[in-house]
């Protein structure tokens, strides 16, 4: 059914149409956050007291269901969101949150700070640079940034392209159903989109940034003190979206599509 209590005004719909992306404060709370963390420490190795222990610049934790994971993922503010944003009853639950890459402060080159987008099928390839998107983002509705501790400029927030959705789009029209692999896409790394205006994604921990699939994002270097702790899973869609719909009931994802493609 559809949740009664909108999450998001018209502006900020708006906004995520051109923009690519919308922040929602304190869509999960800290106390969620805080016992989330507290097993993400636990798997990492490292005491959270002793930043001599923080050896690395980043370590992957992957797909936590504990009950704090899946409550953060599952509030009423949230459901409200994606309702708005992909439509009811066309997204999926969330019963893990994915990849942690947790960020620690370090002098050394995380390996993983490159622009580029988050590509949705295709995955049975080992090769992970030829996994694939299309312009209708087979299998990905939305890019979401859960961010489990506070997060400031020098903390390694990701850095977001603004608008750059649009410029993706239009790259992967041509390409149709079958679309283009990640090392195609990021074959001139991304710079058809340098002229995009960026953005941080910053905020207190129960912060979260639902992002158009198409939105190019990167990592970078931790220059602060405090470890970054952050989910990036997807929305799955629970039907394909469409830039055809007889009825005209166009989503904020795929109007946003049929934006930068004005033939669409």
């Amino acid at each position: 059914m559809p949740h009664s209590s909108p999450a998001l005004s018209l502006a900020q719909i708006d906004r995520f149409i051109t923009d690519g992306y919308v922040r929602i404060d304190h869509a999960f709370p800290r106390e969620l956050a805080d016992a989330a963390r507290s097993l993400l420490w636990a798997d990492t190795g490292c005491n959270p007291d002793d930043p001599a222990t923080w050896t690395k610049p980043v370590i992957r934790l992957n797909q936590y269901g504990q009950p704090p994971f899946r409550q953060a993922a599952n509030t009423p503010a949230l459901h409200a969101a994606f309702d708005q944003l992909v439509g009811p009853r066309r997204w999926l639950p969330r019963a893990t949150l994915g990849t942690f890459p947790v960020r620690f402060p370090s002098p050394d080159d995380p390996g993983d700070a490159g622009w580029h987008i988050d590509v949705s099928f295709g995955m049975e390839n080992p090769d992970f640079m030829s996994w694939r998107a299309n312009v209708s983002s087979r299998d990905r509705a939305l890019l979401m940034l859960f961010l489990f501790s506070d997060v400031e400029r020098e903390d390694a927030p990701t850095r977001i392209r603004i608008g750059s959705h649009l410029d993706i789009a239009r790259q992967l029209a041509p390409a149709g159903d079958a679309g283009l692999t990640l090392r195609e896409l990021a074959a001139n790394g991304f710079s058809e989109t340098a002229h995009c205006p960026e953005v941080l994604a910053t905020g207190q921990a129960g912060t979260v940034y639902l992002c158009h699939p198409f939105l190019v994002h990167a990592a970078q270097p931790h220059y602060g003190t405090t470890p970054r702790f952050m989910a990036q899973p997807p929305l799955a869609p629970a039907q394909p979206l469409s830039l055809r719909r007889p009825d005209g009931d166009y989503s904020p994802v795929e109007a946003a599509i049929r934006l930068a493609l004005p033939t669409a």
